[in-house]
This record gives structure tokens, C-alpha cells and sequence, in this order.
């Protein structure tokens, strides 16, 4: 812990010759409010207030992070910016082009960032070749969560496709368990939609749909699938599923209420916080398909007055790429870790099997941004999407109707 001490003093001396003898001050914006969520973000808290750091915690509850943008909207347009926020993909880049982040260079310089993060996760920390923002994880988005004694009683393997996912979710509805576990929010709709998409489109077709927004792809036949597939994912879902939080659906898996749940792999940081342990308790599994797509927590630093909050600032950027807590903040997430030089030796089945397909899908260009996660596009772009995806699975519009829906709304968006 001294070295990060040191290193901290030293990295805050390049930014201002009188911010070393400050105290680090940070008021930090977060939405992670869930069992896992909050006991990853003490992990920080915790080693900011070891290395003499003072932090104000500012959570703003709702998983998609919508509510925590409102809240950030109004703190800036007041002048009022919170030190450090948590940011990602494209959205970091449009708080730069307002002019309101800070540079964080000097920190990255001295530590090395370049030398550790993947380059695809790097970019998105860098505005205009400097460095406006630290990842804290990877998360990976398709994954598949079931509780195993359910399936063990039931006879039902893990899925592979998405025939063996509705064949299997049948037969579980026919004993009286809800196949999905699922939240009717617009974010938890998305993130189902994508890890369909992945898999009926396959990586080429999910890039050129959800990077590249090409047209062709957007109203192909494949992508009729993909709604018909969603059409069918509906009848697999409780009647109580409006507005549940996904922590709650993934509480429904955990009590063996539903066997299934479709969601990154912070719902792992959930099983985890409650003791249960992967490949007895819970079970994880990619969703059916090749490809890999990725979300990445990070925290944007604000341009912001004081010596104290910069100094804050540099502390915590250090901190938060520093190897000590990307080891143990993932390990209480279910993420891993940004940095590539971190042991896994310390993480589970599920984290090891998300590493390993990781590196494979970099190597094989299979690696993805997640859309519904907000690090492929823009807001404007993505919430057209969403929009027609949760219109979609809340009525009784065809799958055809919804890929002109799409297609005309990313149209109208651009």
C-alpha cells in the first residue's frame, strides 16, 4: 500500500506543485446500489480513505444508469460537477466534446496504462489522445444464469441454442417454474434483445447491425428472427415482471422461483454477496452463439476547482487501475479485470471461463461493444433501438413491423 501512496504524491506533484500537500477530497456519482454493486464500490471507498483520500458518496439507485445521468445533467448545467463519475463508452466522449472532463494523463503516463489495458478498452478511455477516464472491469453481457438444482431436477441441461433454450424453458413451464427470470425495464429488454441478436446474427452481423447501424442488415430476415425469437422469450416471463429491478429476477433464480435469467455478469456479483457458489448453486453459461460483448465500468474525472479535488482525483484514478483493486473490486463484481496482467488465480469458474473467451474472441474479431450497455453507440442511436424493442416485447406488434420500426427509427436518429 505505500508504493500507491507514493506513487500517488508523485502523480498529483506533475499536475500541480502545491496539490501533493492537499488532502484528496472526491464526491463520487455511482449507480451501484445492489448487494454486489455496493459492496464492490466499499472496495474503493475503503482503499481512497486508506491512502488519506475523504469521499462523499453520491449513489443514485436504477441499474441502466438513467437516473444517475439526469442527476449528473443537472449538477454540471448548475456548475456544480461531481468529481469523478461513473461513465462509459460513447457517453464519455460527449461529456468531452461539452468541455467538461479533465485530463488525467499525468496518472496514466506514470502508471503505464497503455502498457495493461487492451487497446480496444484504452480507447475508450482516451479523448482526442488524452486520457479522460479509468476502467474499473469487464463485464460480459450474454451470459446465462440458472439455478441448478432446478435444472438437476428437471433433467435440463444448460442451452447451447436458442431451439435447446425454448425447449428446455417449455418443459420448466410445464412443472410450474417460470423459465426466465426478467425485469420489464427498457435496459433489461435490451440486453436480452442483444444477446439474441448476437446469437441469431452471429459477430459479423451483430457489427454491422449494432456498430455499423447498416440498413440492409437492420431489415434483414435475420433480424425478423431475432424479433420472432424475442416474440417467444415473452411467453417465458411471469405476468409480475413490469418494473422489477434485475436484482430482484436474479433473486427469482437464486429461491428457485425461475431457473433461467439473461443478464451480465454482475447478476454473478448477486449469487456471490448471498454465498452461493458457481458450478453448485448457480450455473453460468454464454448465450447460444458465437461472440463476446462487453461493458466496461469506468469513471470519468470533471473538470473541477480546488486542490483537494484534483488531488482527489489523481488518487483516485491511480487507485482504480492499480492492481490491488482491480483484483478485489472484480472479484466482489464478477467482473475482471481491465488490466491484462492480473492474476485470476482467486476467481471463480465463471470469471476464468469470461477471460478465457475474452482473449479468444480479441484474437478471432468476435469481440463486441454491448449496445444496450451503452458502449457501441450514442444515446440518440441506441434509445432509438431500445425504443422499438420494448414497444415490441410489451405488445402484439409482428416481427416485421418492429424491423421497420428499427430501421426507420435509427434513420430518424442519425
Amino acid at each position: 500500500m505505500k508504493n500507491y501512496v507514493l506513487g500517488a504524491v508523485s502523480t498529483v506533484a506533475l499536475m500541480s506543485a502545491s496539490v501533493a500537500v492537499a488532502e484528496p477530497q472526491a464526491e463520487v456519482l455511482h449507480w451501484w446500489t445492489s448487494g454486489g454493486e455496493a459492496r464492490s464500490v466499499a472496495v474503493l471507498q475503503q482503499e481512497f480513505a486508506d491512502n488519506g483520500g475523504t469521499w462523499t458518496d453520491m449513489p443514485v439507485a436504477g441499474g441502466g444508469g438513467d437516473a444517475a445521468m439526469s442527476a449528473l445533467r443537472a449538477r454540471v448545467l448548475s456548475g456544480n460537477a461531481p468529481t469523478a463519475v461513473q461513465l462509459k463508452g460513447p457517453a464519455i466522449q460527449e461529456w468531452y466534446e461539452e468541455g467538461v472532463l479533465a485530463d488525467i494523463s499525468a496518472v496514466a503516463e506514470e502508471q503505464g496504462w497503455a502498457d495493461v489495458l487492451p487497446a480496444s478498452i484504452a480507447g475508450h478511455m482516451q479523448c482526442d489522445g488524452t486520457w479522460c477516464a479509468a476502467p474499473v472491469n469487464v463485464h460480459r453481457v450474454d451470459w446465462i444464469w440458472a439455478n441448478a438444482d432446478v435444472l438437476e431436477a428437471n433433467g435440463i441441461e444448460m442451452p447451447t441454442s436458442w431451439e435447446e433454450f425454448n425447449a428446455a424453458a417449455e418443459a420448466l413451464q410445464a412443472s410450474g417454474i417460470i423459465p426466465l427470470a426478467h425485469g420489464g425495464q427498457a435496459w433489461q429488454d435490451a440486453t436480452v434483445f442483444e444477446a439474441v441478436a448476437l446469437g441469431i446474427l452471429g459477430p459479423e452481423g451483430f457489427h454491422k447491425a449494432f456498430v455499423e447501424l447498416d440498413q440492409e442488415t437492420l431489415t434483414s430476415d435475420e433480424m425478423v428472427a431475432v424479433f420472432d425469437q424475442m416474440r417467444v422469450m415473452r411467453g417465458f416471463v411471469d405476468p409480475n415482471f413490469p418494473g422489477r429491478d434485475w436484482n430482484l429476477a436474479t433473486a427469482m433464480v437464486m429461491n428457485g422461483e425461475a431457473a433461467f435469467q439473461i443478464m451480465g455478469d454482475w447478476a454473478k456479483g448477486e449469487f456471490l454477496a448471498a454465498g452461493l457458489v458457481p458450478g453448485e448453486d448457480f450455473l453460468c453459461a454464454s448465450t447460444p452463439g458465437d461472440g463476446f460483448l462487453y461493458n466496461v465500468d469506468s469513471f470519468a474525472m470533471f473538470a473541477v476547482d480546488g486542490e483537494d479535488r484534483q488531488a482527489g482525483q489523481a488518487l483516485l484514478a491511480e487507485l482504480i487501475v492499480g492492481p490491488s483493486f482491480q483484483e478485489v473490486f472484480n472479484l466482489n463484481k464478477g467482473s475482471i479485470p481491465a488490466r491484462t496482467d492480473v492474476s485470476l488465480d482467486a476467481f471463480d469458474s465463471c470469471a476464468i471461463l469470461s477471460a478465457e473467451d475474452m482473449a479468444a474472441s480479441s484474437e478471432n474479431g468476435s469481440l463486441l461493444p454491448s449496445y444496450a450497455h451503452g458502449m457501441a453507440l450514442r444515446g440518440a442511436q441506441s434509445g432509438a433501438i431500445t425504443d422499438v424493442v420494448t414497444a415490441h416485447f410489451n405488445s402484439e406488434m409482428s416481427s416485421q413491423e418492429a424491423v421497420e420500426q428499427l430501421a426507420a427509427a435509427i434513420a430518424n436518429s442519425l
